[in-house]
């Protein structure tokens, strides 16, 4: 058995998310039956991460042992032939025994879009969050400051009950308009559940003068979760890449 590495892209719209769970519409669960049927045995695909429920991918990072005598193209190709049209493997590559999407992973970059247009935006609907008014960018890149370094980010998951270090490394937070369209793009060693989300939706109550800027550095510092912002909708969030060594 050879290990392979994909890069795969997906819109998350109709999905429960990557992880694959009994009974649910999943990404992973998908590209696991197709490739079952390819070689003839249960297959396990390992993703770089596990992205939320209605979350996209446009580089999601995987690997998976196989038991095939076909080529990396032929590979991708069979995938792509049976896979439904919302995911799309963009790339199959050999790789080596000791490769694992997860474990080698040292890097993320998330962008998240709204959309704050006066028109409603219609094709791209699935794909960015729409804002009833324009925040300002000057306070929420000051407060983006604040959240990047090495912080316990336990108030920005969404999971209360989480055992692990909830400790992460942010590297850089990039907020651009350009036109109707407003982009947080996030790069970093980890993320928590629901982290990205939860950074946005404070910043955006920071652009709308509904937070000061100093209060996140208070958010990061204080154990009460309701301290941060809401948590931005899982339409706006697509993982854009993974990086390795």
């Amino acid at each position: 058995m050879k290990n392979y590495k994909f890069l795969i892209e997906y819109d998350g719209s109709r999905y429960y998310g990557w992880q694959r769970q009994p009974d649910k519409n999943t990404v992973q669960g998908k590209l696991e039956s197709v490739l079952e049927v390819m070689c003839g045995k249960k297959t396990e695909v390992i993703g770089a991460g596990r992205t939320d429920a209605g979350v996209h991918a446009a580089g999601m990072t995987a690997n998976a042992f196989l038991d095939t005598e076909r080529s990396c193209e032929e590979i991708r190709d069979y995938m792509n032939r049976y896979l439904p049209e919302d995911i799309a493997v963009k790339e199959v590559r050999e790789a080596s025994p000791r490769f694992h999407a997860r474990y080698n992973a040292i890097g993320k970059t998330y962008r998240y879009t709204c959309h704050e247009g006066a028109v409603k935006s219609v094709f791209d609907r699935k794909y960015c969050t729409r804002l009833e008014e324009k925040p300002d960018l000057q306070p929420m890149r000051q407060a983006a400051e604040l959240l990047v370094g090495r912080h316990d980010f336990r108030n920005f998951c969404v999971n209360p009950r989480m055992k692990k270090s909830t400790v992460r490394q942010v590297d850089r937070i990039r907020i651009e308009r350009e036109g109707d369209y407003l982009t947080f793009t996030v790069h970093g060693a980890g993320f928590l559940q629901g982290m990205v989300r939860i950074m946005v939706g404070t910043l955006l109550e920071v652009g709308f003068g509904r937070m000061r800027a100093e209060q996140v550095a208070e958010v990061l510092e204080n154990p009460d979760r309701h301290k941060a912002g809401p948590t931005a909708p899982a339409q706006g969030l697509c993982l854009m890449g993974v990086d390795y060594d």
